[in-house]
């Protein structure tokens, strides 16, 4: 299993996600400042990822004061973590997490508050490992053996600190003993598919197909697919599903054509102050991820260029949620409600 992030004493290292499949190379993050570019760049990306990322971030931002006023040195790292990537909610939870942590030991000496901080940071890491484990074992029983899963962008090991959570379910249905084979959205226009999912599951050995997102509809309709699995960012309170743009197409289609549509993510995820998916804030990405691909521009100098990195679904076209609590199926504004309050 690809370990996507993990602290050191030389500082945060990641694998660096925008070289993936040509090179396997690794970032040393040495400064909280570091580790916010990393996370804005998409060196590293995820929710899960993200948000243990950012953990790391304070932890390291604070081993390194030495200001006179610690206090607001911890408030200035924790926002501009929290300024990198508005829609994951992942992000702010963790975040959170470490401010709880920190307020709670003011008054106690510097070394020991950043002992803790790098203590945390390590604990959330090690935690979403387990969690994505917990939503495998829930899910696996829900992936159709002896078909084909459809799955847009990468919610593998690579977008979590390790084994995934859309992808983490179908590891664990292989190795149940589900005959799998995966069929991966290219995922335009970062091709998170084509270059992160289908290198993760070739080096599981699962057999992978890549294909360009338009063509979803035409296998969807075949009666080749046996689900649809996904990965989110966000997820309201009524089951609406915020994750990468694209996501909300596939959706629809899987409804039209009778294939269940389901979404892989941990509890914290789950944003249940947001009422609806419409609240949700959507990233407006640089026009040059459309423009140019693998450096090499494709449209007209001088063209209009939209590009939202996410879209919402909304949760009539969601057959249920996994989480490592459990699967919540609708009305998800009990079924989701009842899982974060246990």
């Amino acid at each position: 299993m690809v370990e996507t992030i993990a602290w050191t004493d030389q500082g945060v290292v990641m694998i660096d996600q925008t070289r993936l499949p040509r090179e396997e190379t690794y970032v040393t993050c040495r400064s909280y400042q570091e580790v916010a570019d990393a996370i804005r760049r998409m060196v590293i990306r995820g929710a899960p990822a993200i948000g243990v990322a950012a953990a790391m971030g304070v932890a390291l931002g604070m081993l390194r004061c030495d200001s006179q006023d610690p206090d607001r040195e911890f408030e200035r790292i924790c926002a501009t973590l929290a300024a990198t990537r508005p829609t994951a909610v992942n992000l702010f939870w963790a975040i959170e997490r470490m401010q709880k942590l920190y307020y709670g030991l003011r008054g106690r000496p510097i070394g020991e508050i950043q002992a803790r901080l790098v203590e945390e940071a390590r604990r959330i890491q090690a935690e979403d490992v387990a969690v994505n484990q917990a939503i495998g074992r829930n899910g696996a029983e829900l992936m159709p053996d002896g078909k084909t899963v459809l799955t847009h962008c990468n919610a593998g090991a690579l977008a979590t600190a390790g084994y995934g959570t859309a992808l983490g379910v179908i590891r664990a249905a292989v190795a149940a003993g589900k005959r799998i084979d995966v069929f991966a959205d290219e995922t335009r226009p970062f091709l998170q598919g084509a270059r992160l999912t289908a290198w993760e599951l070739m080096r599981d050995g699962i057999r992978t197909t890549v294909i360009t997102d338009n063509m979803a509809g035409h296998f969807l309709k075949s009666g080749r697919i046996g689900c649809v699995i996904v990965g989110a960012d966000r997820i309201a309170g009524n089951g609406d599903v915020a994750n990468k743009i694209g996501t909300y197409s596939v959706a629809v289609l899987a409804k039209e054509n009778g294939v269940p549509f389901y979404v892989a993510a941990p509890v914290s995820t789950l944003d249940l102050k947001l009422a609806t998916g419409e609240e949700i804030p959507i990233e407006q990405r640089p026009a040059v991820e459309v423009t140019h691909v693998g450096g090499l521009q494709i449209t007209p100098d001088g063209v209009s260029v939209e590009n939202p990195a996410f879209d919402v679904t909304p949760a009539r076209y969601v057959t249920a949620i996994i989480t490592e609590r459990g699967v919540a199926r609708p009305p998800y504004e009990e079924s989701l409600r009842r899982l974060v309050l246990g």
